[in-house]
C-alpha cells in the first residue's frame, strides 16, 4: 500500500511536469517597440512627424519673435500714448499671447492626430504579422518583452527575428 502511494505521487509528479515543460514550450516572446522601430514605414513616419513638428516649432517660434517685438515696441511708446490707447494695446497683447497658447495645443492635437494616423496600420501590420509566425510555430501566447510592459524574461523563444523575416526586413 505504502509502495502504491509512492508510485502514485510519483506518476501525479511526473505528469505535471510534462504538462508544465508543454506550457512553458507555447510560450514565446517579443519586443514589440523594437520590431517597430526597425520597420521601414515606422522610420518614415517618424520623419515624416519630426517634420511636421518642426514647422509648427518654426511657426510658433515666428509668433513668439513678432509678440515679443510688439512688446518692446508698445513699452517703448507707452509714454507717448494715452491711458485709453495703452489699454487697448495691452488688451491686444493678451489676445495674441492666447492665439500663441491656441495655436500650439491645436499643433500638439494634429500632431497627435497624424501620429495615430501614420502609425495605427503599422501597429496592425506588426500584429498581424506576429500572430502568423506565432500560429505557425505552435505558440498559444507570445508576451510583449518591451521595457515597462511588466514581463521579466530571460528564457522562451523571441520571436523578434522570425517576425522581421515574416514582414520582410
Amino acid at each position: 500500500m505504502k509502495h502504491l502511494k509512492t508510485l502514485l505521487f510519483a506518476a501525479v509528479l511526473c505528469i505535471g511536469s510534462v504538462s508544465l515543460t508543454n506550457a512553458q514550450s507555447n510560450v514565446a516572446h517579443i519586443n514589440t517597440q523594437k520590431l517597430i522601430d526597425a520597420m521601414p514605414s515606422a522610420i518614415t513616419a517618424k520623419s515624416e512627424l519630426e517634420k511636421l513638428a518642426k514647422t509648427y516649432e518654426v511657426d510658433i517660434r515666428s509668433m513668439v519673435t513678432e509678440f515679443e517685438n510688439k512688446i518692446k515696441q508698445y513699452d517703448a511708446e507707452a509714454t507717448t500714448k494715452t491711458d485709453e490707447e495703452n489699454s487697448k494695446r495691452v488688451q491686444e497683447v493678451g489676445e495674441i499671447q492666447n492665439s500663441i497658447q491656441q495655436y500650439r495645443v491645436q499643433a500638439q492635437q494634429d500632431l497627435q492626430k497624424k501620429e495615430q494616423e501614420l502609425f495605427e496600420p503599422i501597429y496592425k501590420k506588426a500584429k498581424a504579422a506576429i500572430q502568423k509566425v506565432g500560429k505557425a510555430q505552435g505558440f498559444q501566447y507570445i508576451l510583449d518583452s518591451r521595457e515597462g510592459a511588466s514581463l521579466l524574461m530571460a528564457d522562451g523563444k523571441d520571436l523578434l527575428a522570425d517576425v522581421k523575416k515574416e514582414l520582410g526586413f
